[in-house]
């Protein structure tokens, strides 16, 4: 039996102070920030997802811009998909399971509650809240992305642990 990693990131800070629909709110200032930090850490863990799926949504946008320069990836390994734009967790469990069984490493930018809802069912580590820009990873013993059951969480990080 193989396994498969699924690393979750959500997006950073948001601004409200645009009046703009939910949808295209950018990201604050301290989102950017955040964001930076994050793709620092990740850069030095030497990350390397074989697919990377991200909300189509202005602010997830914005955080995997800031992001994926640290981890040096082929652009073709990446997809926008709007099933991610997603709040209660369903959509996502969708596309996590609807991923290649080829993919062994998968890395999704995304929304609450819907991380922190499937990081609680699917992983080992109870997290209150996955904050923005807070990042999750675990692993399935699973040859196939569709038979996905519980697996173990294998790290956090979060902005506030790196200031």
């Amino acid at each position: 039996m193989k396994t498969k990693r699924l690393t979750l990131i959500r997006h950073a800070k948001s601004s409200w102070e645009f009046d703009v629909i939910d949808h295209e709110r950018p990201l604050k200032t301290r989102g950017k920030s955040d964001a930076d930090l994050i793709a620092k850490a990740l850069g030095k863990i030497n990350l390397k997802p074989d697919a990377i799926k991200i909300s189509d949504a202005k602010r997830t946008l914005e955080t995997s811009h800031i992001i994926l320069p640290y981890l040096n990836v082929d652009q073709t390994i990446i997809t926008y998909n709007h099933k991610l734009y997603d709040f209660s967790g369903e959509l996502l469990l969708d596309v996590i399971k609807n991923t290649s069984p080829l993919v062994n490493h998968l890395l999704v930018f995304g929304h609450n509650y819907a991380i922190t809802n499937f990081v609680n069912s699917y992983g080992t580590k109870i997290i209150d809240n996955v904050p923005t820009c807070g990042v999750v990873m675990l692993e399935f013993v699973t040859n196939d992305w569709s038979n996905l059951g519980n697996g173990s969480t294998l790290d956090t990080i979060f902005p506030r642990d790196l200031k």
